[in-house]
């Protein structure tokens, strides 16, 4: 867990404008974890109602550097532009959240808790697959989340299958839980501050807040 990092990018229930900056902070955010060697994968996406702008969206980045790399990007982004939905639209100033998600309260993954159920598979193959029992069912005991397995001829195999969904299945459910309470998906969908960004986009291209600085000390020098 202390090497897992998950972030939020969200546009605060703002506009279509919005929507589209986050489909942008999420690409270019998994383009730069790719360029560090920094493993990420995507936990949940959230699409808006233009093609291709989300909501919001969270990832998961691991590895030592993983803090580091959040570190970067926590807080608000600010795009700067023309809309691209209304053409004479005035407003040129756009805002989305990128917000770490706090696991400490999550509870540990316990692989004790866990029981397994045989049973005979429902997929192709004859006979064989019908009268063997190599399908494989996992039950959570404390949530009695369950998930079955068929995939392969090897009951062994299936109960790793199983076990993997399962555990998938647990922890989209405490995520959705997480990001549903008190300090959740309301108060991060909500509350952005527009005032200080810790990156700025401008048309195609990004600009952190420290090379905005470098860049206004050029000009004055």
């Amino acid at each position: 867990m202390n090497n897992e990092i998950i972030i939020q990018i969200t546009s605060g229930r703002g506009p279509s404008e919005c929507c589209w900056v986050v489909s942008q902070v999420f690409k270019r955010m998994l383009d730069a974890a790719t360029d560090k060697n920094i493993p990420a994968k995507v936990v949940q996406q959230n699409m808006a109602s233009e093609s291709e702008t989300m909501v919001s969206a969270l990832i998961k980045f691991e590895g030592p550097n993983a803090e580091a790399f959040a570190a970067d990007w926590v807080g608000t982004i600010q795009w700067v532009g023309q809309s691209p939905y209304r053409k004479f639209h005035k407003r040129q100033n756009w805002y989305v959240g990128v917000n770490r998600i706090d696991q400490r309260n999550l509870p540990p993954w316990n692989e004790n808790e866990i029981t397994f159920q045989t049973l005979r598979s429902s997929g192709p193959g004859g006979q064989h697959v019908n009268k063997t029992e190599t399908a494989v069912r996992a039950i959570h005991l404390p949530t009695g989340t369950k998930v079955t397995a068929s995939d392969n001829r090897s009951q062994f195999q299936n109960k790793k299958i199983a076990l993997e969904r399962l555990q998938n299945k647990i922890a989209q459910q405490q995520m959705d839980e997480l990001l549903n309470g008190e300090q959740g998906q309301w108060h991060l969908h909500n509350i952005l501050q527009r005032g200080n960004p810790v990156k700025v986009f401008r048309g195609k291209d990004f600009v952190s807040k420290t090379a905005i600085i470098v860049c206004l000390i050029a000009l004055i020098v």
